[in-house]
C-alpha cells in the first residue's frame, strides 16, 4: 500500500515515515500543502495522512482543493486541536478520520487500516488466488495448509499482485504502487523480489501463481503453469 504523508514537523515526519516503512507501506513525504497537492495529483495513493498546521497552504485548504480536483483518496487528518469545532471543520472539508497529537503509533496504524477497508476503495481483508490466501488485517499468508513468512516489502508486493488477479502488471506499475518516489528505476529490484516471492509461495507446489509476461511484466493467476525459479 502506498501512503502520502504531508507533515512539516521533521521529527514527527521521520517517526511516522520509519514506522510505516517498517509496517510495509511505501511512503512519500511532502512538507507543505502545495507540495502535498502536487504529490497527490502526480501519483495514485491508497491513503493520505495530512497535518492541519502546514506552511504555504494549511491542511484544511489542501484537503478542500484535493476534493475539488476529484481526488477521493481516504484522508486521515493530524491535528493538535481537540475541540469539536475543529474536528467538524476537518470532516466537513472531506476528511475520513482524524487523529489528535500526540498519538500512539499503533493507533495511527489501526486507523489507517480502517480507512483502507472503507468504500469507495472496497478493500477486501481476505484475498485469495488459487490455494494462496492472504489476510491483510492480520498480515498472514498461507498456501494450502502451509504458512508463509514474508518481509514487509514482499507482503506489499504480493498484496498488490493479489488485488489485481489475471491482470498483466508492468514493472512501472508495480514500482509506482509498491515503492515510493525514492525508487530510482532499477527494475531489477522488482525481479529480485518476484524471485523471493516465488521461492516462498511455490515451494513444494506443482504450479506457479506468478507468471512472467516477457517484455511487459507479471501476472498473478491460478492458471496451471509449472513452477520456475526464474523471476
Amino acid at each position: 500500500m502506498r501512503v502520502l504523508l504531508v507533515e512539516d514537523d521533521v521529527g514527527i515526519s521521520r517517526f511516522i515515515h520509519q514506522g510505516l516503512n517498517e509496517a510495509g507501506y511505501a511512503v512519500d513525504v511532502a512538507q507543505d500543502g502545495c507540495q502535498g497537492i502536487d504529490y497527490a495529483i502526480a501519483a495514485e495513493y491508497d491513503a493520505i495522512i495530512l497535518d492541519i498546521l502546514l506552511p504555504k497552504m494549511d491542511g484544511i485548504s489542501t484537503l478542500k482543493h484535493l476534493r475539488q480536483q476529484g481526488i477521493q483518496t481516504p484522508v486521515l487528518l493530524l491535528t493538535a486541536c481537540n475541540t469539536v469545532q475543529d474536528r467538524v471543520l476537518g470532516l466537513d472539508a472531506g476528511a475520513d478520520d482524524y487523529l489528535i497529537k500526540p498519538f500512539d503509533f499503533t493507533e495511527l496504524l489501526a486507523r489507517l487500516r480502517a480507512l483502507l477497508r472503507r468504500p469507495p476503495l472496497q478493500v477486501d481483508v481476505i484475498l485469495q488466488v488459487g490455494n494462496l490466501e492472504m489476510d491483510t488485517a492480520q498480515r498472514l499468508v498461507k498456501r494450502g495448509d502451509r504458512s508463509i513468512e514474508l518481509s514487509p516489502r514482499e507482503f506489499s508486493l504480493l498484496e498488490y499482485l493479489m488485488r489485481n488477479p489475471n491482470q498483466v502488471l508492468s514493472r512501472t506499475q508495480i514500482a509506482q504502487h509498491v515503492w515510493s518516489f525514492d525508487f530510482y528505476g532499477d527494475f531489477k529490484v522488482i525481479d529480485v523480489y518476484i524471485g523471493y516471492l516465488r521461492r516462498k509461495i511455490d515451494r513444494d507446489e506443482s504450479d506457479s501463481l506468478i507468471h512472467t509476461i516477457r517484455g511487459v511484466g507479471y501476472r498473478m493467476s491460478a492458471e496451471s503453469k509449472p513452477c520456475s525459479p526464474d523471476p
